[in-house]
């Protein structure tokens, strides 16, 4: 695991939902990003964040959204910051809940400018090796930025235009990494971290039950899904054209050259199709199983997905990190692994013609369920669902958080044993059957009893590393402007 790695935050990403829960109760605590974009001295976001948050911020001038001391931080600090916390928690949001969002991280963004300006105060210095990993990983994302270029003379461009240069460039990131860790250095210095045992941590659990998160209110699916699907001529001449790319590929020109030229991902191909470093189940079925299942640097495809065909290269792979300073780990205690995944795409273009042939298909599967046919039955025949679902579309209990507003809203409005209306997503049109629901509740000790232990420490070092904080804020001039 790498000390630091350019575009990521610090949030606590645990893998069970009792874990998560408790990430989100805590404020995000970002801190500055290594920026690794198509505009090189800019924070470095992921494709997959922005789309999370709908990117309401694209009209955005980059004003001065809070004042700190004699400090400033810009909007593009919050927004981009919003967007990796959003990925990595993995979250759906509405636009209220992202505007909750936002304010927290310029929050925290002014509690980081207040420990760094502290962290100076105070004489905190680095050790060699701490000087010896700043230089590496500022060397490192130095040539990462290079990558995301097509070739050189593109990435003089942008250095031009955002008037700095290759030696000013690397500097900055150098100087981001060093407040980064200096101010882990003063947190490490003025807070040792709590330890706590078992017993100690479930008499914390059954005294507190204020400060731990509940379970939350589930519902019990199963899903048809029927997308939009392009006539066949149409998508043979789009898995043509990905075919030729690879062979470019093969012949030997550069991944992010040629995405910059051909990729249909407007989002990506400038930065040579890269999608950052990505957690499982972040794509869709197909493509996430030929990521999972990739060697580094092979070039893979074409894979279908719903947006069209697209060739991959995984350039790295990396543990994803709690705010704790240990890595996540699945329900067998391993390691939770992130993908540093590039792409081309070669969009299969819908017509009205092809969204109106699945509706038709969808509006009949429907009235045949509400008139009494098995679900199972038509969910085997007709869904083509593009998430993790047995045959008969079921998709055991789910978290009513993990909807997007309006699709939660109607499923909360289906009694058990029902089915929903067509509801139309970006993916395609869902018919839900709601088999059964649980009420929001507390954790009983039972559920979360190997996470205990983990969650106190969190709990008691969050609430120290706050009232510290506070005091800071008491000395500090802080004006916020925006977000």
């Amino acid at each position: 695991m790498k000390p630091l790695r350019t575009a990521a935050a610090v949030v606590l990403i645990l893998a069970t939902p009792f874990a998560l829960a408790l990430a989100q109760t805590a404020k995000p605590r970002p801190k500055p990003t290594t920026p690794t974009t198509a505009h090189p001295t800019r924070p470095a976001s992921r494709p997959a964040a922005r789309a999370s948050a709908g990117r309401a911020s694209a009209a955005r001038l980059d004003g001065i959204a809070a004042v700190v001391n004699d400090d400033v931080i810009l909007e593009s600090d919050v927004e981009e910051q919003l967007y990796l916390f959003i990925q990595q928690a993995r979250l759906r949001p509405d636009s209220a809940t992202v505007d909750s969002i936002r304010h927290q991280v310029l929050d925290q963004l002014v509690d980081f400018r207040l420990v760094v300006a502290e962290a100076k105060k105070q004489g905190i210095t680095l050790g060699a090796n701490d000087q010896k990993m700043i230089n590496q990983q500022a060397d490192e994302s130095l040539e990462q930025t290079k990558s995301r270029f097509s070739n050189l003379a593109d990435f003089q461009e942008a250095l031009k235009k955002d008037n700095t240069n290759e030696a000013k460039l690397r500097e900055k990131y150098r100087a981001d990494l060093t407040e980064q860790v200096m101010a882990q250095r003063l947190r490490d210095k003025t807070l040792p971290k709590h330890s706590v045992t078992q017993a100690d941590a479930e008499t914390y659990f059954k005294a507190h039950p204020d400060k731990f998160p509940v379970k939350p209110a589930e519902v019990k699916l199963q899903v048809i899904q029927i997308p939009p699907v392009s006539d066949s001529v149409t998508d043979q001449k789009a898995k043509a054209k990905a075919l030729e790319i690879r062979k470019r590929l093969a012949a030997g020109e550069r991944f992010a050259k040629v995405a910059a030229e051909v990729s249909e991902d407007e989002n990506t191909a400038r930065s040579g199709g890269d999608l950052g470093f990505l957690p499982k189940g972040a794509l869709d079925a197909a493509l996430d199983q030929a990521v999972a299942t990739a060697k580094l640097n092979d070039v893979l495809g074409p894979v279908r997905s719903s947006a069209g065909w697209h060739l991959f290269e995984v350039l790295e792979r990396d543990t994803t990190h709690t705010a704790a300073g240990r890595d996540s780990v699945d329900k067998d205690g391993k390691p939770l692994l992130e993908s540093h995944v590039r792409h081309i795409l070669v969009r299969v273009p819908l017509t009205q013609d092809d969204i109106d042939r699945a509706k038709v298909i969808a509006d009949k599967v429907h009235a045949e369920a509400v008139k009494g046919a098995d679900f199972a039955t038509l969910a085997r025949k007709y869904s083509h669902y593009q998430g993790q679902a047995t045959p008969d579309g079921d998709l055991g209990y789910v978290p009513m958080s993990a909807f997007q507003s309006n699709i939660r809203a109607a499923i909360d409005a289906v009694a058990v044993g029902q089915v929903s209306a067509v509801l139309e997503n970006p993916v395609g049109f869902n018919i839900f059957k709601v088999n059964d629901r649980r009420a929001e509740r507390p954790y009983q000790l039972d559920e979360v009893k190997d996470q205990l232990v983990t969650a106190v420490e969190e709990i008691r070092d969050r609430e120290s590393w706050d009232a510290w904080l506070k005091t800071l804020r008491g000395k500090a001039h802080v004006e916020i402007r925006g977000s």
